[in-house]
């Protein structure tokens, strides 16, 4: 792994990305957020600490299990966002640099990931079919941005879904939670783009309850109960906000099953 070479791509992408350590809900990164592609928005750039992944650390069977199913996911997002952006006409112009900031961070996510296991460019890369949900994302501009706001909600609970599994791997652990930050503000914007497109304001930036479609990526986001604790019984809070205040875990299996039949290996 180039360490140097990784930092920077980074910088490349956004100058300041190793300087600032910023975390954000989805909730409060969206109350100041205009446009993804905007200067405001630079904080959801990748976060990296280069240090993580260098060669020294030392990475249990399990975290390399962990990468390699994250790097699986992070190539299908780049690529989709690559193929969106290739498509003539698909996406208007003033949601082009929006997109392209989402592709560029899908990117720098994919080397990192490649960094961190010693593969070579594209080496684990598969084939994707992204008609496998029985609509083409590429036929219209709503079809493409339905597919990405269920590819950055189903990331977004992957990576949670693996957090515990890297309980071993302080470094990476915390690397991957950073990763995990910045799919939710994807989603965050791309939920909210989808419901201007559709004029429904009931698809809110961040998920309430277990609503949304296509319904197996939501399945159990209803949860209430963190740690063995009713969250509404000491918080005096409403269902709905408490569920908004959490994004929940899928297993690797759970998401495999949903994001599978995308996968041509």
């Amino acid at each position: 792994m180039n360490l140097f070479k990784i930092i920077d791509d980074l910088q490349q992408i956004d100058g300041e990305a190793i300087d600032r350590l910023e975390h954000a809900s989805r909730r409060s990164f969206i109350s100041n957020l205009g446009k993804l592609g905007t200067k405001a928005a630079a904080v959801a750039a990748p976060i990296a600490v280069a240090s993580v992944f260098n060669k020294a650390t030392a990475q249990s069977a399990m975290a390399v299990e962990v990468l390699k199913f994250a790097l699986t996911l992070e190539y299908l997002e780049a690529e989709f966002y690559t193929m969106g952006l290739n498509r003539s006409g698909l996406i208007p112009a003033n949601r082009r640099d929006m997109f392209d900031q989402i592709r560029k961070h899908e990117v720098a996510h994919v080397k990192l990931l490649e960094g961190a296991l010693g593969l070579t460019a594209n080496q684990n890369k598969p084939n994707f079919n992204f008609s496998a949900a029985g609509i083409d994302p590429f036929a219209s501009y709503e079809n493409f941005v339905f597919l990405a706001h269920a590819f950055e909600d189903l990331g977004v609970r992957a990576y949670k879904g693996q957090a515990g599994n890297l309980i071993n791997d302080d470094a990476i652990l915390e690397t991957a939670l950073r990763i995990h930050s910045v799919e939710a503000r994807h989603a965050a914007v791309v939920r909210r783009e989808l419901s201007d497109l559709r004029n429904d304001p009931n698809i809110k930036a961040w998920i309430t309850n277990a609503e949304g479609s296509p319904a197996p990526i939501y399945a159990g986001e209803d949860n209430t109960t963190h740690a063995g604790v009713n969250i509404m019984g000491i918080a005096g809070k409403s269902k709905e906000a408490v569920t908004e205040a959490f994004d929940e875990p899928l297993t690797k299996e759970a998401v495999l099953a949903i994001a599978g039949p995308f996968i041509v290996m």
